[in-house]
């Protein structure tokens, strides 16, 4: 049997049954309120975040199931191959292609992921559906109509045919050169990190708002103290905006977005109405400490390194018969390599995640601590987190085996220890 058949099934197999497993244990984890934060949590409302949690695990679980049986279902009868023969028959009866498209296989190449793609989006509707009607419904936490629901999957669609398809061209020419070039992977590599780029700094400005109304944050008490505090810490803002996340959500947050002139700081409506003003500084300096700490940049510089060595390794798998041959597929071609390579890169993936993940709670506890030592009030940000983590029911008590694979934040419990040391007790 053709090993790269064995491979690709392997370790769908295995990864499905490891994260399947790690769900598992986490929500079969039984613990005790910690008593860090039973000044905020009650016996019921921590219950109910377990159970939240529990909900969402075996949710997932569902999903990623059904994901993996289809999949596999369509790897193992030849349905790559047949997918393939009907885009290449679509493509040569349509006349509309520009001749570029059609010599460097290109028109294939979009229509071959598009339906790919757009069969994995309705696959997903129902369940994304699920989850914000019925669990978060559940949870009192969904504010999302139907036609807010419709339209953000319409603009997804839209954004991703005027923004994915250009770059996907530039994608399949540039690994195109891969058979006369061996440094096509580089080119590749400079096109999508620069894409990147280009997008953290018009994103905020013209993407964002298409989903979400922004309103520069009102003069006032919050303003000033947030205008006051970045003064002191010689940090130039560009904005700060107020953003209107109760339109799908109750749940809150706050984040930087974009760089250079393009800066801001964006706080959710429901952030504003649940924390006081010293809170919000708080949350905010913790936030301008991943710019004073360099963090973004930090996790900016692996992302790049990581998609490097991933292209590096596509070039090399790229066009492999023996691969073809796995997925069904008779004709050799750079748009269905990129697919089938894909799951052969999922070990690899894993790794660069855990270690991705581990290096973002570091810079977590990093960040609230620069917070707890520039505003000097540390119980602030301890409060606030508690807040946050209550009205959002997060999993105070997560299995360690999920913290280490999959969390970017430490567990809350961990984060008020670390703050306590700077004299942070409430």
């Amino acid at each position: 049997m053709n090993s790269w058949f064995i491979a690709v099934f392997v370790i769908t197999l295995l990864f499905w049954f490891w994260e399947s497993l790690v769900d598992w244990l986490d929500t079969k984890r039984v613990d005790s309120l910690p008593s860090e934060v039973a000044d905020v949590f009650d016996k019921n409302e921590y219950e109910k975040s377990q159970e939240y949690g529990r909900v969402k695990n075996r949710f997932g679980l569902i999903s990623s199931t059904l994901q993996t049986v289809l999949f596999l279902i369509f790897f193992t009868s030849g349905g790559f191959g047949w997918l393939d023969s009907q885009v290449r028959e679509f493509v040569a009866a349509t006349s509309f292609w520009p001749e570029f498209l059609l010599k460097h296989e290109m028109a294939q190449g979009i229509v071959f992921m598009g339906a790919l793609l757009g069969a994995s989006s309705l696959l997903g509707l129902p369940f994304q559906y699920y989850n914000t009607f019925v669990i978060e419904e559940k949870f009192g936490f969904n504010n999302t109509n139907l036609k807010t629901f419709v339209k953000d999957r319409v603009l997804g669609v839209v954004l991703g045919l005027v923004i994915g398809v250009p770059l996907l061209i530039a994608v399949l020419w540039l690994f195109g050169l891969a058979t006369k070039d061996p440094l096509a992977w580089l080119y590749v590599w400079n096109a999508v990190f620069g894409f990147q780029m280009i997008m953290m700094y018009v994103a905020p400005v013209w993407i964002m708002p298409l989903f979400n109304k922004f309103e520069t944050l009102e003069d006032g008490e919050l303003k000033s103290a947030i205008n006051d505090f970045a003064t002191k810490e010689n940090f130039e803002l560009q904005g700060v905006f107020r953003m209107d996340g109760s339109k799908r959500s109750k749940k809150a947050n706050a984040f930087f977005t974009g760089f250079g002139k393009n800066r801001r700081i964006v706080l959710f409506d429901t952030l504003i109405e649940k924390l006081s003003t010293e809170e919000l500084v708080a949350v905010l300096a913790h936030e301008m400490g991943h710019f004073k700490k360099k963090h973004i940049f930090k996790q900016l510089i692996i992302g790049a390194l990581s998609m490097a060595l991933t292209f590096f390794i596509i070039q090399i798998l790229l066009k492999n018969e023996s691969l073809f041959e796995a997925f069904g597929v008779k004709q050799l071609s750079v748009y269905a390599s990129l697919v089938f390579i894909s799951p052969i890169l999922t070990p690899l993936n894993y790794v660069i995640q855990i270690f991705s993940s581990s290096l973002s709670r570091k810079h977590e506890y990093e960040a609230d601590a620069y917070a707890a030592t520039s505003y000097r009030k540390p119980e602030k940000l301890i409060s606030a987190l508690k807040i946050l983590s209550k009205e959002s029911l997060s999993n105070l008590t997560p299995h360690p085996l999920k913290v280490f694979s999959e969390y970017s934040h430490p567990p809350l419990k961990d984060r008020i220890k670390a703050l306590n040391k700077f004299g942070g007790r409430v």
